[in-house]
């Protein structure tokens, strides 16, 4: 008997989550020019307001992964959704910086459970065979989303307001929502689509069947861990850098590079289809050099290293050049350099954190996203004071950092054993 492939409707679902995650947290940075120009927001005052979601989203990683780890990603995961779609909505009712603030922070609230139940949720049915190409695909889904996104958003603005955006994407996460909880379940053998086969397959690579909550997080085995500390570190510069380009890229192109704004939401698109191409080949050859090596800590090691490496090198030509389209063509190198690293950050945490990776996960996400909630105040004060090429080269120098610190990943030592 052939095994079904209900693991794979899962995974593909979650790719869907993930496009919608990126989906409604890049529709205000397409909106920054009309809603500046509404609202007489100055850069400064933007990007708190950009700040704001970063926060919330950084400050409740863990309660978000402890929730996926502690109900289950099944309801967990329904319920964050719906939050943030309710208040990607509500930010479009905004009529001051400070309640659009609030919005912003409530909805990072919400969405900081994401990626860290969505991991949970891959836990208990991908192969270890199988994780690198899922984060990688799942990711690429995100960055697909976001590149998606800036041209959609120009034409829903420019044809019915800025607000029209934020109650169209609103909606988009309800339905998935809604899919979410009549489709999937914790664990395969509470599947009625799951045959015997390959729930075979499955046991056969992560163990027997178990239910599909944790009783305990060990905290404290968690944050003692000094190889958590140091997946911690590496993740705080990759979030510094990716909230440069998801936040600020496309003013900086309107802005700096003198693109208008149908343009602006043309050229911004592409470093993040870039992006997403680099999230596929990372966890994808990642997996394949640990099955054709039988090593797995230099097959996510290696991906990693090379990854920030090819950022750190093409931020410099992209921020240094005059000309505007070898601009974009650089930054395109760049973040498929920063995101071809994600699914290898993404799948350490399944490979050493067992039934609690929602949690590690969790952890690392937190201070991935304390540098993306730095990230977008800091770069108006720098452009404010220094011009636009000061972030850029700041955000070179923290992908080489990166580097440096993934060399100290070991992807075959695992937190609990």
């Amino acid at each position: 008997m052939r095994p079904t492939r209900v693991r794979h409707i899962v995974l593909w679902l979650t790719v869907a989550a993930y496009m919608i995650t990126y989906m409604d947290r890049v529709v205000i940075s397409s909106a920054v020019p009309l809603i500046q120009k509404e609202f007489g927001f100055s850069l400064v005052t933007m990007g708190w307001i950009l700040s704001s979601f970063r926060w919330g989203y950084a400050l409740f990683q863990i309660p978000g992964g402890w929730m996926g780890d502690r109900f289950g990603p099944r309801r967990a995961l329904t319920a964050i959704v719906t939050w943030w779609s309710v208040f990607t909505s509500l930010t479009a009712l905004s009529w001051s910086a400070n309640s659009m603030a609030i919005s912003r922070f409530l909805f990072g609230m919400g969405e900081a459970g994401a990626f860290p139940i969505a991991t949970r949720s891959l836990s208990r049915w991908m192969l270890p065979t199988e994780r690198g190409y899922a984060q990688g695909i799942t990711h690429a889904g995100s960055r697909l989303g976001a590149a998606m996104t800036p041209p959609l958003v120009v034409w829903l603005m420019t044809s019915f307001g800025w607000r029209t955006p934020f109650w169209v994407f609103g909606l988009v996460g309800l339905f998935w929502a809604a899919l979410w909880y009549f489709y999937y379940r914790d664990t395969p053998e509470q599947h009625a689509s799951v045959n015997k086969a390959e729930l075979d397959l499955i046991h056969s690579s992560l163990g027997g069947p178990r239910s599909g909550r944790s009783q305990s997080v060990p905290w404290a085995k968690i944050f003692q861990n000094s190889r958590m500390w140091i997946l911690s570190s590496m993740y705080f510069c990759y979030g510094y850098c990716l909230a440069v380009y998801l936040d600020w890229f496309p003013k900086y192109l309107n802005d700096h590079r003198g693109y208008n704004l149908k343009q602006m939401g043309f050229y911004a698109a592409f470093p993040l289809l870039a992006g997403t191409l680099g999230d596929l080949l990372g966890g994808w050859y990642s997996d394949r050099l640990a099955h054709r090596t039988g090593n797995l800590k230099m097959a996510r090691r290696n991906v990693g290293v090379g990854g920030f490496l090819l950022a750190a090198a093409s931020i410099l030509p992209a921020t240094l050049t005059q000309d505007p389209e070898l601009c974009v063509m650089f930054s395109c190198l760049a973040v498929f350099g920063i995101e071809v690293t994600v699914g290898v950050s993404w799948a350490i945490p399944l490979d050493i954190g067992g039934d609690y990776a929602g949690s590690v996960s969790a952890v690392m996400n937190m201070f991935g996203n304390i540098g993306g909630a730095i990230s977008p105040a800091l770069l108006a004060y720098l452009v404010q004071g220094y011009g636009w090429d000061v972030p850029f080269l700041i955000a070179s120098g923290l992908c080489l950092t990166a580097a440096l610190l993934f060399t100290q990943i070991d992807a075959t030592r695992k937190i609990f054993v």
